[in-house]
Order: C-alpha cells, then sequence, then structure tokens
C-alpha cells in the first residue's frame, strides 16, 4: 500500500501512514495525535488571524483515513480540542459531522493538556490511558522505563540530511521501547526529535519514520541534525 509503512513494535505489526496517523491492523485499531481542533479560532480570538477551517481540514483527512483503512476502533491521544471552549466555538456543521463519527466507530479519546474534559455534546469513551496488549496508550511520555508507550504531546519533527539538502518533517519517533506520534491537527507545529525535551523520552537507538510528499520513510539517527537554534515548540 503506498503512503505506509510497516514496522515492528513491541512485538506488534504496525503501520505509519503518511498522513500522521498509526494503524494497528491486527486489532484494527486507527490512532492519531494533537487534533487541535478550533486552534485557528483561538488564535483569532488573540489577535493572529489564521483562515477559520482548521477543524474542517482535520476532519476531512481524518475521514479519508477512516474510508482507507476501515477501523473497527478510533483513538486520539489527547489534545483532540486545542482548549476547553473550542467545542463550543466549533461550527455546528463540523460538530455534526464529529459527533456522526463518534457513532460510526467504537472511539476512544484520551484526555490530554489542553483538554482534560471533553465538550458534553460529545460521544465516544473518554480515558486517561488505554492499555491493550503490550502497548499502553497516553497523550504523554512519562519519564523513567515506560516499554511499549505509545504517546503524542511533543508534536515531533525530523531534520534530515539528504543528497546535501536539510530537510524538515514530521515523523513518527521511536527507540524500540517507545513511540511518539507526529501532531495530526492542521495547525500543529512541531519539535525536534534531538530537542533536550526528548532526551528523557527516546533513548540512543532513535530511528525516525519520516513523512514527506505521501510517503513514509525510515531514517536512522545519524542522518538527523538539530535545528540550528533552539525554538519554542507550539504545543
Amino acid at each position: 500500500m503506498s503512503g505506509t509503512y510497516e514496522f515492528q513494535f513491541q512485538g506488534e505489526n504496525l503501520v505509519a501512514d503518511a498522513d500522521a496517523a498509526l494503524i494497528w491492523p491486527e486489532r484494527e485499531l486507527l490512532v492519531v495525535a494533537d487534533l487541535h481542533f478550533e486552534k485557528g479560532s483561538a488564535y483569532g480570538a488573540m489577535g493572529t488571524f489564521l483562515p477559520p477551517y482548521d477543524s474542517r481540514s482535520t476532519l476531512d483527512r481524518l475521514e479519508t483515513l477512516m474510508a482507507r483503512h476501515q477501523p473497527r476502533t478510533v483513538l486520539c491521544l489527547g489534545d483532540s480540542f486545542h482548549d476547553l471552549g473550542a467545542g463550543d466555538r466549533m461550527h455546528e456543521s463540523d460538530a455534526a459531522r464529529l459527533s456522526a463519527f463518534t457513532r460510526r466507530y467504537e472511539w476512544i479519546w484520551i484526555a490530554g493538556n489542553h483538554d482534560p474534559t471533553m465538550p458534553t455534546w460529545l460521544g465516544g469513551q473518554v480515558a486517561d490511558e488505554v492499555r491493550l496488549g503490550r502497548l499502553c496508550f497516553r497523550h504523554e511520555a512519562e519519564e523513567g522505563l515506560a516499554v511499549g508507550e505509545v504517546s503524542g504531546h511533543f508534536h515531533p519533527k525530523a531534520r534530515v540530511k539528504s543528497r546535501g539538502r536539510t530537510l524538515s518533517c514530521r515523523c513518527f519517533a521511536t527507540d524500540g521501547r517507545r513511540l511518539v506520534l507526529p501532531a495530526f491537527g492542521t495547525y500543529t507545529g512541531g519539535l525536534n526529535v534531538l530537542d533536550s525535551a526528548l532526551k528523557p523520552i527516546l533513548g540512543r537507538d532513535l530511528i525516525v519514520y519520516a513523512l514527506r510528499r505521501g510517503a513514509v520513510h525510515a531514517v536512522g539517527r545519524r542522518s538527523l541534525v538539530a535545528d540550528p537554534e533552539t525554538q519554542p515548540a507550539l504545543l
């Protein structure tokens, strides 16, 4: 299948989709992280005006993924809504569409730091974490030995040396013990996987699955470069 990359994590066969989703075929599970619905309207209220269609664009991409992979369960790894008022700001047509998704599939929302509670009108289950077999799904990686952990929160991106150029793109990041998913939302920034904030989370056996132009590329640590200067991530 084009636009995907199959890999093993903790003995499980998983698939990285180029549109920033994780697929667990055996469980018929689709996982996405950091949707950040209504980030555009939040920035607009602060005087930074962005096109107010980020939620709709994110829903379009999510619907395409669900049609492609036909999951039984959809798991969202936290920060699905940009803030506690995002559900009230969402256009009624977008809210109705999202509600229909949660009725069509088994839907699980992991609570994040941006959305510790979900809008009252929203369907699906809410949990702090979900354990399935060897894997544990939560919003933010915990320091210490957390083998089999799958999380989001950090919006990982990679700067990759390739043929004399340096390319920057979203990525999955893993050291074989943990797996951190890229942000899915339309207006989400990213944090370089070599940033010091990720050193306690990802060990030296780091490999990334870089997402570029509809394809997924496995990239080892030696091909990764740090940002020229440290900048705050848009989490």
